[in-house]
């Protein structure tokens, strides 16, 4: 059975840069679609940012665009979502989710297999 386990996240100030990693266990990610998302204090989950299994079609956000990319080893099968020049808007648990399609990024709970979520925090 497919489980994603999440590292990095934390506090950064405005304009940092933090890497956050989604690791498998249980199966392969080769042939997953990977999403993240990321849910604020009294807002709804949206997604972030979703790669295909072949690691070269990739989907963001209008509010990450040029700031975040997302990339995969499959070698390491893992993740990344690396997030650049990050704002106090950007501030969320983020997740990353398997087992759907990228072309479903804006539909969080069609998503079966999540990670257990990371604190971003960016304050001055």
């Amino acid at each position: 059975q497919l489980q994603l386990v999440q590292s990095g996240g934390g506090l950064v100030q405005p304009g940092g840069s933090l890497r956050l990693s989604c690791a498998a266990s249980g199966s392969t990610l080769d042939n997953h679609a990977i999403g993240w998302f990321r849910q604020a204090p009294g807002k709804e989950r949206e997604g972030v940012s979703c790669i295909r299994s072949d690691g070269i079609s990739t989907n963001y956000a209008d509010s990450v665009k040029g700031r975040f990319t997302i990339s995969r080893d499959n070698a390491k099968n893992t993740v990344y979502l690396q997030m650049n020049s990050l704002k106090s808007e950007d501030t969320a648990v983020y997740y990353c989710a398997a087992q759907a399609a990228c072309d479903y990024l804006h539909i969080p709970f069609v998503w079966a297999s999540w990670g257990q979520g990371t604190q971003v925090t960016v304050s001055s």
